[in-house]
């Protein structure tokens, strides 16, 4: 938590000058029992109507200036609180942006979403409470005290036993309170990333009848978060009857010596009452502090697993640039490349070996699970090969920074992810300043000019995650963003899964004919995406099992045959 309080920096005078008016208005309030017990016995003792009426317009005034006062602290207080929160948002989503792949698989997606939410708002009511009250309670705790002593010393007694017997309860409640704040947040995570996983996958879960299963998972999850919640609340709960409790006592207690002393004439009534008063205080700013400590505990836990997310270092280095220039020949080359996603894992990948020149069309292909999505997820180094060399131009990737080796790649993923705007602003992606001319290009190659047309134009506005569109259409726009940025070296990744044969064919033919020639990766499960490439490159559990052209693996690779026959017999069945 100590970490975040560098986003307050730009809020110090409003840090400083929040508490300060609150004690201000702290000491305006131990003012008022002094004023009551000159009002009971000088006023109205002494049956002086002028003094009554001038320590009436004094107790006005005090919570006049004192009402200004804490209006004033809390303005202050909530726009440091803002503007923290603001910031720590802000940079926690800058971070975000620069966590690597295997960073965002070891974190999980619904742990991101509630460190942005619900952690960091805590976080922020927790900044705001503590400038308005943490030193105010205290302030009038021990100000009491030590007025109580001013008034009568023997009777004051009862603060010097009360008050170190409460701080005993309090911070003995918080201390078995905070591991219990941590351990359900850490619930809530789990029920957040159950929730998002539901949502994604709504259709399937209705396609196959799972609504109640899934309805039944969730009860049990959100029974086990209660269960939590309920037990750090009955702790959390005991604070407030406990303090009430010693207080009360305290206040019998005191009330018995003060009529005692009165009965002896060492103590006037209007000091009992301000006895009285003092130790009410007392009660009611030790029940703010209580609850001030929980939600500080709370909001410490939440800072806490911000700032883990903030400090956490990226599994990925950047360089700050090149330490050779790039050559052009060889535009990808794998040398000895394997790949495990985390430690102790089994190989993704292994012995990978493989040369793309600048200008080839590569093709990968093999089943489920070989390894494709891996092994092209190595060129724009969204993960670090676990062992080998993977080359860009002749340079490892490693050596390069990451924003200019992207730079010179276009990639289309396995699964099309639009967002919410107009065409215009979807393809633009791929290059900010890209001009309608080249976004039309680029739409054309991508064999999506017509689609586009008919919606709109590109100021058709598509829904989140393209949800206004066909599959197709998706995939197509998501080729035509890559398209615009004119790579140097283009990754289609089972891109053409939702397209018909004869648009996969048109969009390879105008994708051969390119400006700038680039060097394409083809994956797909399709061999006839795959036909024409120059080097084809099948895998099977990881491994390359062949290399070559159609015609070469035809002969020589039984996986490939096995691929090529089992899809052309269904074509030629169909046909």
């Amino acid at each position: 938590m100590k970490s975040l309080l560098k986003y307050l920096k730009g809020y110090r005078k409003e840090s400083i000058l929040s508490p300060l008016f609150k004690l201000f208005e702290a000491g305006l309030e131990l003012c008022v029992p002094l004023v009551m017990a000159a009002l009971i016995d000088r006023g109205i003792a002494g049956k002086d109507t002028g003094f009554i009426l001038r320590m009436c317009l004094l107790l006005a005034g005090l919570a006049l200036a004192g009402l200004v006062s804490s209006i004033t602290a809390q303005y202050f207080a909530a726009k440091a609180a803002a503007g923290f929160g603001k910031e720590v948002k802000r940079a926690l989503f800058s971070k975000i942006q620069t966590l690597s792949f295997p960073d965002l698989d070891t974190i999980g997606v619904s742990t991101l979403v509630t460190r942005l939410t619900s952690d960091s708002n805590q976080a922020q009511t927790g900044v705001n409470l503590t400038l308005r009250l943490l030193l105010r309670s205290p302030f009038i705790v021990f100000g009491a005290a030590i007025l109580a002593f001013t008034v009568d010393a023997q009777a004051a007694v009862v603060f010097a036993g009360a008050i170190p017997l409460l701080a005993v309860v309090v911070f003995a409640v918080m201390l078995v309170c905070i591991p219990l704040y941590r351990a359900v947040q850490a619930r809530l995570d789990r029920i957040v990333g159950a929730t998002r996983q539901n949502l994604v996958g709504a259709r399937v879960v209705r396609a196959f009848g799972l609504e109640e299963d899934e309805t039944e998972r969730f009860r049990r999850e959100n029974d086990t978060l209660f269960t939590m919640q309920r037990a750090v609340g009955r702790i959390s709960a005991l604070l407030n009857p406990a303090t009430y409790v010693i207080i009360n006592l305290a206040i019998a207690l005191l009330i018995w010596i003060g009529a005692i002393r009165v009965q002896t004439g060492a103590l006037s009534q209007g000091e009992v009452v301000a006895l009285y008063n003092y130790m009410s205080q007392i009660l009611v700013e030790l029940v703010k502090l209580a609850s001030l400590i929980i939600t500080i505990n709370k909001s410490i836990a939440s800072g806490n697993r911000v700032a883990q997310i903030l400090e956490m270092p990226s599994a990925m280095r950047s360089p700050d640039g090149l330490t050779a220039q790039p050559e052009d020949e060889i535009a990808v080359e794998f040398c000895g490349v394997g790949l495990r996603y985390y430690s102790g894992a089994e190989e993704a990948l292994a012995s990978i070996n493989l040369v793309a020149r600048r200008g080839q069309t590569i093709g990968i292909i093999g089943g489920t699970g070989a390894g494709k999505s891996s092994l092209i997820n190595l060129i724009p180094r969204f993960y670090d090969a676990s062992e080998g060399v993977v080359r860009v131009f002749g340079v490892d990737v490693k050596d390069y920074p990451l924003d200019e080796l992207r730079r010179k790649i276009g990639v289309v993923p396995q699964s099309a992810a639009l967002f919410s705007g107009s065409v215009r602003e979807n393809i633009r992606w791929g290059k900010p300043d890209a001009t309608d001319e080249e976004i039309w290009r680029a739409l054309t190659l991508a064999q999506a000019r017509e689609a586009v047309e008919e919606k709109g134009g590109l100021d058709a506005l598509i829904e989140q995650g393209g949800r206004n569109l066909s599959g197709g259409q998706k995939q197509r726009l998501t080729i035509a963003r890559a398209l615009v940025r004119k790579p140097e070296i283009l990754i289609l990744d089972d891109s053409a899964s939702a397209l018909d044969y004869a648009t996969d064919a048109a969009l390879r033919k105008s994708i051969r004919h390119m400006e700038g020639n680039p060097t394409v990766f083809i994956v797909s499960q399709r061999t006839s995406s795959v036909l024409y490439a120059n080097q084809i490159l099948v895998l099977e559990d990881g491994r390359p099992v062949g290399l070559g052209t159609s015609e070469e693996l035809l002969a020589s690779c039984s996986v490939y045959q096995e691929i090529y026959r089992t899809q052309f017999e269904r074509e030629a069945a169909h046909a």
